[in-house]
């Protein structure tokens, strides 16, 4: 018996995406990105001045934050403050090392990048539509640093965007809502960049194990979202030149 999803997407059918960008009007890159019922807001900043470890080498910095509202879901979840939880943290960091792939440093100069990605609505996915609209949110801001002389070349070298591909049934399924997710045999979210070369990949086997076959169909299938969200990315940005 093959999963049937309640939405009638294809397996290789990538939930609606959007991005509106300019959600916020002091971020210096703003983008709501809404994937199917999953909505992420991703702020970016820029200031200048760099952790110490890379106080004069010349180089930049790109760092992220990740919190999820209290009513993201459906019942409601206590406000991380003082103490995140491994959860959050993983996930942040998840965020920052995917979009720091995309960035040339030097050419950053010494700065650093915060993007600032809370879930106003959570449907499964929340990281990959924080990564993938956060890169929106990150062109954007690059874009207004170029436009000010602030910089001279953008230190953009790739986009970056990230999609869950999950086994149900024995079957991969692209970009799962939150009935999938928590039914998925198989957990995949994987990371890749223009030139579709793998930035991360985190997979995770919640009941039984996966074959190196179905590895293979897991990351065909993860390469097709990822090139319809690139396509998003663009369309989103317009005339944007990475």
């Amino acid at each position: 018996m093959t999963w049937e999803r309640l939405d009638n997407r294809l397996a290789n059918q990538l939930r609606p995406i959007s991005f509106t960008r300019d959600f916020t009007c002091f971020a210096t890159g703003s983008v709501l990105a809404q994937c199917g019922d999953t909505q992420v807001l991703c702020n970016v900043s820029i200031q200048p001045g760099v952790p110490r470890f890379l106080e004069g080498s010349g180089k930049g910095w790109l760092t992220a934050e990740y919190r999820m509202l209290p009513t993201a879901t459906h019942q409601r979840q206590e406000r991380e403050t003082y103490r995140l939880s491994g959860r959050t943290q993983e996930i942040q960091r998840l965020i920052g090392r995917s979009l720091r792939a995309g960035l040339d440093l030097e050419a950053l100069g010494e700065r650093t990048v915060t993007v600032d990605a809370d879930v106003l609505q959570a449907d499964a996915g929340t990281r990959t539509t924080a990564i993938t609209g956060g890169f929106v949110a990150l062109a954007d801001a690059i874009a207004k640093l170029l436009e000010r002389g602030d910089l001279t070349r953008s230190p953009i070298r790739h986009q970056i965007a990230a999609v869950s591909v999950g086994l149900l049934q024995g079957v991969p399924f692209l970009d799962l809502n939150y009935q999938e997710d928590v039914a998925a045999d198989i957990d995949f979210n994987v990371v890749m960049n223009n030139q579709l070369e793998i930035i991360e990949l985190q997979g995770t086997a919640e009941a039984g194990s996966f074959s190196r076959t179905q590895l293979n169909q897991i990351m065909d299938l993860a390469e097709l979202g990822i090139k319809d969200l690139l396509a998003a990315q663009r369309q989103a940005l317009g005339d944007f030149t990475f």
